[in-house]
């Protein structure tokens, strides 16, 4: 098992939640709930998987605000 980075943002025009991997090809995926959400990308991943390991071309660091 292997952990990946998940960004997860609400769709504001849809009020879907949208969540994908950085800098990994296809890797996203949106559901109406955190937990199908979760799942969805779950099989998201295993498909990708199936063609190989995932390569990230880089790390995520860190999510942060900017107050402007």
């Amino acid at each position: 098992m292997k952990n990946y980075p998940v960004i997860i943002e609400k769709d504001a025009d849809t009020g879907l939640l949208v969540g994908y991997i950085p800098n990994v090809a296809g890797a996203h995926s949106q559901g109406r709930t955190l937990e199908e959400l979760r799942s969805n990308l779950r099989e998201v991943i295993d498909l990708l998987l199936e063609d190989g390991e995932l390569q990230q071309q880089s790390e995520l660091v860190a999510v942060e605000q900017i107050v402007a």
